[in-house]
């Protein structure tokens, strides 16, 4: 049996998310845990606009999650720790055959990490796929959604700090990993990136995501997160990145042709430099849902993600709230792929 990851782009039956129910996601305070419920609603309430939403969530939360939501979007009771599907939940891929499958990564809470909580959110893979109707794909390694991107056509992006993290997969090697993406993925090619962005190395980072530092809107085609600033850290990985991408090929053997998507101007917040980051977007049916920071380059990041997405509607939804508990619109979602 082969797998097969289609690209995001390609059409989706669904997306699916998890509503945030404890823990520092609601933070500390009612105003901030009112904060958290409508960011997560705004996103899903500008997903539904173009495809399907389910949300899981915890009983308990169900009467406050209602009011914040279109009606249009199903609702899923489960235990959660928390809210980011992306890396909780399953991967989707195809069989060559036609059939839904569901990759279940083990996960560990972003490598063990010590604030993190993850034995209810470690079974959501299993139970978003059967949801689905997947099958289900167990793999060993450790993993999240964030930490991968594809193109579709057999290219994969990585990053060192993620899959081969000690925290994470600690006996394994660049070819373990490889050998357990191509068996679950399907790709053919990868590109391992050296690192992430400064601040995904804090204390609620995830170690190096590739879902804030690079993307791949088309094959051939590398979106990468572009620090202007020297006065941010991210300058000279941005620079880093860049550099290892334009020596890169995709799984046809073509140079890749780089676009780089500036940074929001703002640089730092209460806690330090910031990675705020339009890459983490998440493409739907017919449009793209972007992350904005009520910035000076929204737009022009904006006009970027409508040149590399052409026929689609991009629409910005304010992702500060997301940021500041540790990722972004990407991160909050997982798309399932329509068979037709």
């Amino acid at each position: 049996m082969t797998w097969h990851m289609p690209s995001e782009n390609a059409p989706h039956k669904r997306t699916w998310m998890a509503f945030p129910t404890t823990g520092y996601t609601l933070g500390e305070t009612p105003a901030e845990a009112d904060a958290a419920r409508r960011t997560w609603a705004a996103v899903a309430n500008a997903v539904a606009q173009f495809e399907p939403v389910s949300m899981v969530i915890t009983p308990d939360d169900v009467e406050v999650a209602r009011p914040l939501l279109d009606s249009a979007i199903d609702l899923h009771e489960a235990p959660l720790d928390d809210a980011w599907m992306r890396d909780m939940g399953p991967t989707f891929v195809v069989s060559d055959d036609g059939r839904l499958g569901a990759v279940d990564w083990v996960f560990n809470g972003w490598g063990a990490q010590s604030w993190a909580t993850w034995d209810r959110d470690a079974q959501i893979g299993t139970q978003v796929a059967v949801l689905a109707g997947a099958e289900v794909i167990d793999s060993p390694i450790v993993n999240e959604g964030g930490g991968i991107h594809v193109d579709g056509n057999g290219t994969l992006l990585l990053t060192e700090t993620v899959q081969l993290d000690k925290g994470r997969n600690p006996d394994l090697t660049k070819s373990d990993i490889e050998a357990e993406m191509r068996r679950c993925l399907g790709v053919s090619h990868i590109i391992w990136l050296p690192r992430g962005l400064t601040r995904d190395y804090d204390e609620f980072g995830t170690r190096g995501h590739v879902d804030i530092v690079a993307t791949m809107p088309a094959p051939g085609i590398a979106l990468v997160h572009n620090q202007e600033d020297p006065a941010h850290p991210d300058h000279e990985v941005s620079k880093q990145i860049i550099d290892v991408l334009s020596r890169a090929h995709d799984a046809d053997g073509h140079a890749l042709q780089i676009v780089p998507i500036p940074a929001p101007v703002c640089l730092t917040d209460d806690d330090g430099p910031v990675d705020y980051s339009y890459v983490n977007h998440l493409v739907v049916n017919g449009g793209v849902i972007a992350c904005t920071f009520d910035d000076a380059n929204d737009d022009r990041a904006l006009d970027i993600l409508r040149q590399v997405y052409p026929g689609r509607e991009v629409v910005g939804v304010d992702a500060r709230e997301l940021y500041a508990r540790g990722g972004g619109i990407h991160c909050i979602t997982q798309q399932e792929p329509d068979l037709g």
